[in-house]
């Protein structure tokens, strides 16, 4: 399989600071790149992490405030001047389709044509490996969901115990069975892995449907409890409900993100604290530069003989 990771490039809100850059998120999925809310200083950040235009394949916005969108001329003209040949495909909520032109076209060079536009509209939408659902903002606002589809694990005692060789095994994955024998016989299910990203949003049903089983979800936390009546007010989530998020989604992994500039590092721990209080799973407080993997599958059970 190959790599799956995410490459943080910025992890705070509104305003960055001395160690947070404004978001910026690069996940590595089978050598596809999903560059999401590149704000100002991606293009740089991706500079000190290693990566290059040729790394992004898809180019997602959530919405149309600074801290989302600002560095997407930036990554464009990058993309164009290091003459990327694949496609670059751009989602974004289709209500800002007009920032997202003065985005793209925020200067003069020499354009590219390889990045084509893929404007979003209604509470359910879904390009290519995305699903992407309508979340809660003063602003629309889309989350989006990167899901592989779920398959079956072959177990090769199970197919000696039967007999079943060579063409045979290929046949018992298309046809579902050979001389009898079921592809249940000889297999277990195999989960798609899954990663969901959460950006600017009161908590709403579409963040628990973006969240559901997932391996991986990144979240915004803005603010801790002491705050919430100011995260209701300007649309966003606190650390105590992105904890409620993963509980009842039943997240393998959770990164929280987007700090408000008036958190240091001091402060993780009280973000951590407000996430344990209804989640036990595993949580990492995202820093600028961090590469977070996908977790791995977990282990099906083996049938009954």
């Amino acid at each position: 399989m190959s790599s799956r990771e995410l490459v943080v490039l910025g992890t705070s809100s509104a305003v960055p600071t001395r160690h947070r850059n404004h978001n910026g998120y690069l996940l590595r999925w089978d050598g596809q790149g999903f560059l999401f809310d590149p704000g100002e200083g991606t293009q740089r950040q991706m500079v000190h992490a290693g990566l290059s235009a040729n790394d992004v394949h898809w180019l997602c916005v959530t919405h149309f405030h600074g801290d989302h969108c600002l560095g997407v001329p930036g990554v464009v003209q990058r993309i164009a001047r290091d003459r990327v040949r694949h496609p670059v495909r751009a989602v974004f909520p289709g209500s800002g389709e007009t920032f997202w032109r003065r985005l793209r076209h925020a200067a003069a060079f020499a354009d590219t044509d390889v990045v084509s536009e893929h404007p979003l509209s209604g509470d359910l939408a879904g390009v290519g490996p995305l699903v992407a659902r309508r979340l809660s903002h003063p602003v629309e606002s889309y989350g989006y969901r990167v899901q592989e589809p779920a398959g079956r694990r072959m177990l090769p005692e199970k197919l000696a115990a039967h007999g079943i060789r060579g063409p045979e095994v290929g046949e018992l994955q298309r046809t579902g069975s050979v001389r009898g024998v079921t592809l249940a016989e000889c297999s277990v299910p195999k989960p798609g892995q899954s990663v969901a990203f959460v950006m600017d949003t009161r908590l709403c049903d579409s963040v628990f449907e973006l969240a559901s089983g997932v391996d991986l979800l990144v979240i915004e936390t803005t603010f801790l409890s002491a705050e919430s009546a100011l995260a209701k007010e300007y649309g966003h989530l606190t650390a105590f409900e992105a904890g409620v998020v993963a509980a009842d989604a039943g997240v393998r992994r959770l990164v929280l993100t987007h700090f408000s500039e008036r958190y240091g590092f001091d402060a993780e721990p009280s973000f951590v604290e407000e996430v344990r209080r209804s989640f036990d799973g595993e949580v990492v407080t995202a820093r600028d530069l961090m590469r977070i993997p996908v977790p791995k599958r977990q282990a099906s059970q083996v049938p009954a003989r």
